[in-house]
């Protein structure tokens, strides 16, 4: 599925099944939550966080996926074509970060 793709598919299912997008605001709060809910995985995965039996059936792919549910939510409510803004951007660490972290002796250890 391309980004253009997936915003159109969103779209499609807020316009059909979720009446209408949250205002801005509220999908900023949104993503906040699913962020913070895919801290916890990874801390408890990843770091040295235990697993807590709230946590049961927690699944990573699943977190990441709603993230990218509101991050699309609010693309689409504020006008941004995704495919065009991840190429810019692929643009400009192209350009920018060329050789930045190449250079950067902390992840070299030169």
């Amino acid at each position: 599925m391309t980004l253009e793709e997936a915003q159109k598919e969103v779209d499609d299912w807020i316009k059909t099944k979720g009446v209408r997008y949250f205002n801005e605001l509220t999908n900023m709060a949104v993503l906040t939550e699913e962020v913070g809910e895919l801290a916890r995985i990874m801390s408890r995965t990843y770091g040295e966080q235990s697993f807590k039996k709230s946590d049961t059936g927690s699944d990573l792919g699943d977190e990441i996926a709603d993230v990218m549910w509101v991050l699309i939510c609010i693309a689409n409510q504020t006008g941004v074509d995704l495919t065009e803004a991840f190429k810019k951007n692929l643009d400009k660490k192209n350009t920018r970060d060329a050789t930045r972290h190449l250079d950067n002796k902390k992840l070299n250890n030169k």
